[in-house]
């Protein structure tokens, strides 16, 4: 296992005892981690981290001076019985039985899931008491006060003084090994203890000012050097000033003169040493402000504790640095057997340092965290028990006596770990791999119930609405980008094509990647994780994509190349978003719509336009310069044509030669006609006979549509069928018309000109060609205009109401599927045609529409599939639809198309329903007939007769073989499934 913190120890000349220096610098890598890390009690001015842990060990000795092994007269175990149970875990309470040292499990431990360390008692000892590193007996004669070698602080001695034995380390011993604290500095404590405590031994710890007792008891010559006195005389006067000056418990009036006074000694004793002697003026002083300063109480009332260590942060800095001390320092990342002996010792500071149960608990939690984070984040049990604390921190939270100080902290501590913790998700393909990938489902809800704490039960917590799983893929998908991907302006053509092609590359492994890896585990705290990450995907690969097209806005084989590679991941990362989307309500539509397509084919089609323009122009180009500069000379005798004609067919060529070398194709989608929208036609094949299902169907549904979903209520066709392509068709109308009008203007302007100069022709009562200057212009515009409005009324009837003629129209059968719905809404898209097309495009317009609807009507006749059947019976109520349909454009048309041109265009169609209302005997007569006159065979009677399948022409009429045979395919009789069967052995319909 690594360790971060590698600790070099130095050896103490005159004790020989080896103590661990400061940690040394942390790793490069683990101080990137550490960094994001924020120490959420901020900082304590002129006290390090060194000077606070010396501080805090001073306490947790003074407050622990009863206890066996600090200041008892044997170090016998002092727990006699498990005693109470642990209230929270991680909080003090009554060790398990054993006594100090001997513990073979630990509750604490066992509560936050944390592992016991296996290790014998003797691993936690020196050799034998004599030679005990952390015992006081080896102290240096010169120090002894007392007589016959035996030092004056005998009744504070963490040992026996009689023979060698192995024994366990008390935890008094394991304390000062974990704090790090020096023979001579735990020596002169324990001196400065007894000499304040003679003649009252009773005296509680919390009315003990105990840096002011360290200076007035050591003097000068109790150290090795003047320097290390005052470097140790400035900790305690800082200690002083952090306590009853910059953190006081109780506020404090800046006008206070004993603030002002001791501020003034403290600071006088950065340059030099203050005399502490007990007979000093300035000793006097010292002590007449600090007990003022320490016994005073918010509103006058006398006091049995005084106030000098229990002001927030300082408290909280000691009290941290006490806690930090239940780590292994062999592996910082374990947490020591005796963690219950520690805690329950470290209670005793409580009073002093004003901490109370959900303080103890907040600062446990911290320290766990903060530990999982400092040792790199290779212990994960670590995590887990500080989101177990975590729980009881919730608990705690929400009680009615929470303490401003404690809600202060709470928000403090809480939005660090929340902080550091959604660093690590907003960048978490960085963070973790397949191998850590399980701590995700600790920091999650690390996150979660900080977030859920903060936003609860901390009122002055502002919540922030961000969703963190599409931030996380935000963050991913940026650093991906960043990370020398980005393409710049200093790269060729083909270096940016192919950075852009490898990044598309990496960005669908890193799709894929999210799949497999991620998603399954962030879907338990949103619902398409995998989703948010494709679409953040999709739009930072976007953003790139359009920078480069941007910076290359021709048609090449590296641009191309791009967007056919850009294609292709589009399309994995939509299917991403689609299949983590299956269980949403919408299908993941609304996911979907938020990436902005790429548009590879529109972009194409884009380029190729823009490069046949260029190609015109300079063609263009060519044919001018050879008006302005041809003499039409021969190029030679075998070559008798001009030299720009060369010029002008070897640019052709050219042009055709690079068109066919770039790597596209050109879908037949790109060009549409009015063919495009006409479903195609189903095979030919026999009506079938109604089933008893489809019988007993249409008694339990009379009104409803086989197939569809349009019932037989018009109220369901209250709003107009036609799309916002056709509309767009309607405003192309509109613009070819407004051209026109505006090249008769022209026209007129021209004519009327004075400039303009007649020719000769004209003089003489010619003309200009077709009358008009624009002739040709005009001639083009009204061919579009023909095309367009044909385009325009194929897709409002073929594709926009679809669902009423081809989709439904007659379905199942004629009586409950009739054409009043489609009337209806064939009205409202008639209102809106007129709504929108100018009145000059209107009549074009609304014919086309005409013709289209009388042949969608033809197709659901003739062509409407095997749902539909008919029967001469049916022919009254077609022929009543077919009226009905006629009377759209007669009246609704606004006087657009009179009745006489309606009756023309509706001919074939009435031909055809003629035909429905004949017997089957006489179709098949005039079938025959018609099929024999065109090919040629003679008529020779009998239904068994071979006869030449008719072409499929489309044109449908009354005289059209292939027409006639459609209608016996309809029709559902016996007769016409035998000649059906006997001529063509046509199958029957299921």
């Amino acid at each position: 296992m690594v360790h971060l913190n590698h600790r070099e120890y130095f050896q103490d000349p005159t004790n020989h005892i080896h103590v661990p220096s400061p940690p040394a610098a942390p790793h490069p890598a683990t101080l990137d981690i550490a960094a994001d890390l924020s120490f959420p009690f901020g900082k304590i001015d002129g006290l390090d981290r060194d000077d606070l842990r010396m501080t805090a060990y001073e306490i947790f000795f003074t407050a622990c001076r009863s206890s066996p092994g600090f200041g008892a007269r044997t170090a016998v175990t002092f727990y006699q019985s498990e005693g109470r149970e642990h209230g929270t875990p991680g909080s003090p309470g009554s060790p398990r039985h054993g006594g100090v040292g001997m513990a073979v499990t630990s509750r604490t431990k066992k509560a936050l899931g944390l592992k016991m360390l296996k290790r014998t008692p003797s691993t936690r000892r020196s050799s034998s008491c004599g030679s005990n590193p952390f015992s006081p007996t080896g102290f240096s004669n010169n120090h002894n006060n007392g007589s016959n070698g035996i030092s004056p602080r005998a009744s504070f001695s963490t040992l026996p003084t009689h023979g060698k034995i192995r024994r366990p380390m008390t935890s008094a011993e394991i304390m000062r090994q974990q704090m790090k604290v020096s023979e001579g500095s735990d020596n002169r404590l324990r001196k400065t203890i007894m000499r304040t405590l003679v003649g009252q031994t009773g005296r509680r710890p919390d009315t003990i000012i105990l840096p002011l007792e360290l200076l007035r008891q050591l003097k000068p010559s109790e150290f090795s050097s003047s320097n290390e006195y005052h470097i140790w005389q400035k900790r305690q006067l800082k200690i002083l000033e952090a306590g009853l000056l910059d953190h006081p418990s109780i506020p404090l009036d800046k006008s206070n003169n004993f603030a002002v006074r001791l501020r003034e000694i403290i600071h006088r004793g950065d340059t030099k040493p203050i005399d502490t002697n007990k007979s000093s003026e300035t000793m006097r002083a010292i002590c007449n402000c600090v007990v003022s300063l320490s016994w005073r109480t918010a509103n006058g009332s006398p006091t049995d504790v005084c106030h000098w260590a229990d002001g927030y942060p300082f408290n909280v800095h000691l009290y941290v640095a006490l806690l930090r001390s239940i780590f292994d320092p062999k592996d910082e990342t374990c947490v020591l057997d005796e963690v219950d002996e520690l805690l329950e010792l470290m209670k005793k500071t409580w009073s002093t340092l004003g901490i109370t149960r959900p303080i103890h608990n907040l600062c446990f939690t911290w320290v766990l965290f903060e530990q999982y984070v400092m040792t790199g984040q290779i212990e994960n049990d670590l995590l887990s028990a500080s989101l177990t604390m975590l729980a009881e921190v919730a608990n705690d939270a929400k009680k009615a006596d929470r303490q401003p100080v404690y809600m202060e902290m709470l928000a403090a501590v809480l939005n660090s770990m929340k902080t550091w913790s959604e660093k690590q998700l907003l960048d978490y393909h960085e963070s973790f791999n397949k191998g850590t990938v399980g701590l995700m489902e600790n920091i999650l809800p690390m996150v979660f119930s900080a977030t859920k704490i903060l936003e609860e039960d901390v009122p002055a917590y502002k919540r922030v609405a961000i969703d963190r799983s599409e931030e996380a893929s935000d963050h991913t998908g940026n650093r991906m980008l960043d990370n020398g991907n980005r393409i710049n302006g200093s790269m060729s053509l083909q270096e940016a094509s192919e950075k852009l092609i490898q990044l598309a590359k990496e960005t669908e492994e890193l799709a894929i990647r999210e799949k497999g890896l991620f998603s399954s585990m962030l879907k338990k705290w949103h619902p398409i994780s995998a989703g948010v990450a494709a679409v953040t995907l999709h739009t930072c690969y976007g953003n790139l994509l359009r920078q480069f097209l941007a910076a290359n806005s021709m048609i090449s084989n590296e641009t191309v190349a791009v967007l056919q590679r850009a294609n292709k991941l589009e399309k994995v990362l939509v299917n991403m978003v689609v299949e983590d989307s299956v269980e949403c309500e919408d299908g993941g539509k609304t996911v979907v719509r938020e990436m902005v397509p790429y548009e590879v084919d529109a972009i194409v089609l884009r380029y190729l336009r823009q490069w046949i323009q260029d190609c015109l122009k300079k063609a263009k180009d060519v044919v001018q310069t050879a008006k302005d500069t041809e003499t039409w000379n021969p190029k030679s005798k075998s070559e008798p044509y001009a030299q720009s004609a060369v010029e002008l067919m070897k640019q052709t060529k050219d042009a055709i030669d690079s068109f066919f070398d770039i790597p596209i194709g050109v879908s037949e989608d790109l060009v549409r006609s009015k063919q495009s929208y006409i479903p195609t036609l189903p095979p030919l094949t026999r009506c079938g006979r109604d089933s008893k299902f489809i019988k007993l169907w249409r008694m339990a549904a009379p009104c409803s549509v086989v197939n569809n979903e349009v019932g037989c209520e018009e109220g369901n066709y209250s709003r107009p069928s036609t799309s916002r392509g056709t509309q767009r068709l309607y405003i192309r109308l509109n613009t070819l018309h407004y051209i026109l009008s505006q090249l008769q203007s022209f026209e007129k302007s021209l004519a009327l000109s004075p400039r303009i100069i007649l020719s000769p022709k004209n003089r003489l009562g010619g003309s200009r060609a077709g009358g008009s200057y624009f002739e040709q212009t005009r001639s083009a515009i009204q061919s579009v205009t023909q095309h367009v409005s044909e385009v325009a009324a194929y897709r409002l009837i073929f594709l926009d109401s679809n669902s009423v003629f081809y989709g439904s129209l007659y379905m199942g059968d004629v009586e409950n599927s009739r054409i009043t719905p489609a009337v209806k809404i064939m009205k409202h898209n008639l209102t809106l045609l007129t709504a929108i097309v100018t009145d000059r495009a209107q009549p074009i317009a609304m014919k086309e529409v005409m013709k289209a609807t009388f042949e969608a009507y033809l197709t659901v006749l003739l062509a409407g599939g095997s749902p539909r059947s008919f029967t001469r019976a049916d022919h009254r109520m077609i022929e009543e639809d077919l009226r009905n349909l006629k009377r759209v454009f007669v009246t609704g048309g606004e006087g657009l198309i009179v009745e006489d041109v309606v009756d023309r265009e509706a001919e074939a169609v009435e031909g055809v329903v003629a035909l429905m209302g004949q017997a089957t005997e006489q179709l098949v007569e005039e079938f025959r007939s018609l099929v024999c006159e065109a090919s040629g065979v003679l008529v020779t009677g009998g239904a068994g007769q071979k006869l030449p399948m008719p072409p499929t022409t489309g044109k449908w009429s009354s005289t059209d073989p292939n027409t006639i045979l459609r209608v016996l395919c309809h029709r559902n009789d016996s007769a016409a499934n035998y000649f059906l069967k006997k001529t063509f052995q046509l199958p029957k319909r299921k």
